[in-house]
């Protein structure tokens, strides 16, 4: 089964958009995830909270970077 060039093109577009979402709702997750972390964790052990706090927010970074790239590489995909 040959496809036309142009139906090709639509279905990676597609492809890419999916992806784009998943990307976004995963870390969307993962950034959920660490929050609730966090908070029980401070919660738990006030005294710790500045140590908590800090892993967070470098944790949260890392996966705003890998989405970030997640993003990039389906839009390079779409064009």
């Amino acid at each position: 089964m040959n496809l036309p060039q142009d139906q090709v093109m639509d279905i990676a577009k597609m492809g890419a958009g999916i992806g784009a979402g998943l990307v976004a709702i995963g870390a969307g997750m993962g950034i959920g995830r660490i929050g609730a972390a966090a908070n029980d964790g401070i919660a738990r052990q006030p005294e710790a909270a500045g140590d908590i706090r800090g892993g967070s927010i470098i944790l949260a970074a890392l996966i705003e970077g890998v989405a970030l790239f997640g993003l990039v590489v389906t839009l390079i995909i779409a064009l």
